[in-house]
């Protein structure tokens, strides 16, 4: 090349002048996350379930035996996003973080996002350019729900034709092609909601699966441990963790439970099909465009499969439109997270360990197809995003007081060399908890005595050593609270001390084998602690009347309102939305005040302000209750002071859009003046 030639490319290249030869240097990036996807889902990880492309990325790639995440949906996007542990980051705020977007993006990168967000404001608040899905934490398949956004704007979800899963991959090429046109490398994240409930399959995928789960769940283990032994995945001698006593023996069922159970098993492989038919669509979309080579495609999961078994409708139908709604089941989340124990939200392995793939022919010289025993975490995922692209994490950034990167970059497990981690991996969700330390895992179920395990030799936490190695479980729990402390900045609430263990261990939202098909723990019980035991108290200078749906208010002075004193057992924990609309003639703003235990009077606990319309004129109003508990009383205030309300369709729903409580209780019309 002349000299004078030269020059101007390197001139060029400094003043960002020539963006397709950055291009060609760097690598496109595509994250792909999807929700709720147990250990041994996929074919490559064990699993039954029909998953060639994602197969064929990992034999092509890389696949991760010990790769863990946060044990669930919110937390773990906050830590791949942010490369933080989700309470340093600033939680749903990001307050104290920047995302792979903002990062990524100020290095010349074109950056885009489909499907599901689940924190605070929207991704093209935090660095994407562009975006298009559901800002809620859980939508129906089929009809969506009013949090779609495209590019910051709402977005209607069509009538008809219309499947999340599919529709990510559709505007994920659209947005593919803007960013060619561009020149410039991209970066793409995807996070799909599939499998997590409602349980909603399209009709040709349900179909293909129907019938091959009337087995059960303990034969369908027995074959997925079998495969992941052929496969290598853990070390030899490998012992499945038991069947543990909340799930029954599949023989043991009831007729009418072991066809609802298999065609819930058949919708959840049906989606998780689907989600390797879209993954397939955009890989061979690479290779159209011939960037497959050069694109680094991360695959993971959220957290491990989810046993929370809420409300289930039409236990009769099958779940291929939107007017069926299925929730997870407790037994079939045992055998998808096999070999190991318990589940999303819980620190164990089958909570925090699941599927991830890598795939970058041009980058990683490591054998293909091989597996990567080492521990990495999301928060890895950042850090190494910034190796790669040459893309620096900025020390600052505006409006936010930034913390440091906990996860560092996995680039030397690429070309097969091992990574020296600089400090324990943390696990806290709730009041579950966890330290990764080398081979010892200290972990503590909803904050009962701490356990201590050897992975070395027992991957599967069947044989708790504390009392074997007191010295080494205190030294462990004294890091993992100074961490908390220091590292994630938690509340004190969240290290207190643990309490004795209540064995054998149980939860509320786990399935309840003795209860018929849609009876669980929010299902469709009437009495008490089902959906109608709700009372509604009008507060001081308040007056309530109450005609079938609708609630009229009058104020005659100040702090009037409505309050809850006693919300139904049913509700589980959040987060929630409290969803009503509203036509106010009053005086005033809107407040809402929550508590998450009994003792706690209102107004303590914790207040929402929002705005209302005082037009007089009727208005939806959808306001998150940003909290891991379930609430114990609950204030809704409309008006600071004197005027008229009226309020219709007051309900609570859970981050599925699920209703689980609603105003006024459905026991007929009256009034009700206090």
């Amino acid at each position: 090349m002349p000299k004078l030639t030269l020059y101007f490319v390197v001139t060029c290249v400094l003043a960002g002048m020539l963006p397709c030869s950055v291009a060609a240097e760097r690598p496109n990036v595509l994250m792909i996350m999807v929700d709720d996807l147990g250990f041994s889902d996929l074919g490559c990880y064990g699993g039954e379930i029909e998953t060639p492309n994602l197969d064929r990325l990992a034999n092509g790639g890389l696949r991760f035996s010990q790769f863990y995440n946060t044990a669930k949906c919110h937390s773990s996007r906050v830590s791949l996003l942010t490369g933080q542990y989700c309470i340093a980051a600033g939680d749903v705020a990001l307050s104290h973080a920047v995302t792979t977007a903002e990062t990524l993006g100020a290095a010349g990168y074109f950056t885009a996002m489909t499907g599901k967000w689940h924190l605070k404001q929207q991704p093209t608040n935090f660095g994407f350019q562009r975006y298009f899905g559901h800002l809620s934490g859980a939508c129906n398949y089929f009809l969506g729900d009013k949090t779609f956004r495209l590019n910051g704007q709402p977005w209607q979800v069509p009538e008809s034709d219309f499947y999340t899963t599919t529709a990510n991959v559709d505007f994920a090429i659209k947005f593919l092609n803007e960013a060619r046109g561009t020149g410039k490398p991209w970066h793409l994240y995807i996070a799909f909601n599939a499998p997590h409930a409602p349980l909603q399959a399209l009709p040709q995928d349900y179909a293909k699966y129907k019938g091959r789960y009337r087995e059960g769940w303990d034969i369908v283990r027995e074959r997925r441990i079998a495969k992941q032994q052929r496969l290598g995945l853990l070390p030899e001698g490998t012992q499945p963790s038991p069947r543990p006593e909340h799930v029954p023996a599949w023989d043991s069922l009831t007729d009418a439970r072991r066809r609802f159970e298999e065609k819930r098993m058949t919708a959840l492989a049906a989606m998780i099909d689907r989600v390797d038919q879209e993954v397939g669509r955009l890989v061979r979309d690479l290779q159209q465009t011939g960037e497959l080579d050069n694109t680094l495609i991360w695959f993971v999961s959220d957290n491990g499969a989810c046993p929370y078994d809420r409300r289930s409708t039409h236990v009769d139908a099958e779940p291929t439109d939107g007017t069926v709604s299925w929730s997870d089941s407790t037994g079939w989340a045992w055998a998808r997270n096999s070999p190991f124990r318990y589940y999303k939200q819980n620190q164990y392995e089958g909570g925090i360990g699941t599927p991830a793939i890598i795939h970058w022919p041009a980058g990683i010289t490591a054998s293909t197809g091989s597996i990567v025993r080492q521990p990495a975490h999301l928060i890895d995922i950042q850090p190494t995003f910034a190796d790669v692209t040459d893309s620096p994490i900025p020390p600052q950034f505006a409006n936010r007081d930034l913390r440091p990167v906990s996860g560092q970059s996995l680039r030397p497990l690429f070309s097969g060399n091992r990574l020296v981690r600089r400090e324990p991996l943390h696990f806290l969700f709730s009041k579950d908890r966890a330290l990764r330390d080398g081979d010892w895992k200290a972990v503590s179920f909803r904050s009962e005595a701490w356990e201590l395990y050897n992975l070395a030799d027992d991957r599967t936490e069947r044989n708790d050593v504390a009392e074997d190695h007191p010295d080494r479980l205190q030294e462990m729990v004294r890091r993992w609270t100074q961490m908390t402390q220091d590292v994630l900045h938690a509340p004190a609430s969240a290290y207190r001390p643990v309490v004795e263990a209540r064995l054998p261990h149980t939860h509320r939202e786990w399935t309840d084998f003795s209860r018929q098909p849609g009876q669980n723990a929010r299902g469709n019980v009437r009495g008490r602690g089902g959906l109608n035991d709700n009372t509604i108290r009008a507060r001081k200078k308040t007056t309530l009347e109450i005609e079938g749906d609708t609630m009229q208010l009058t104020f005659t002075g100040e702090d009037p309102g409505l309050a809850f004193d006693r919300l139904p057992r049913s509700i589980g924990t959040g987060p929630y939305q409290l969803r009503f609309r509203l036509a106010s003639k009053a005086v005033g703003d809107g407040e809402i005040y929550f508590t998450t235990d009994p003792k706690t009077s209102l107004p303590k606990g914790h207040r929402i302000p929002f705005p209302v319309n005082r037009d007089g004129e009727m208005h939806d109003y959808a306001i998150v209750l940003d909290t891991h508990e379930s609430i114990s009383k609950l204030r809704l205030d409309v008006s600071e002071g004197q005027g008229t309300a009226t309020i219709r369709d007051l309900r609570l729903a859970d981050e599925a859009g699920t209703t689980v409580a609603r105003w006024p209780p459905r026991r007929g019309r009256g009034s009700q003046k206090p």
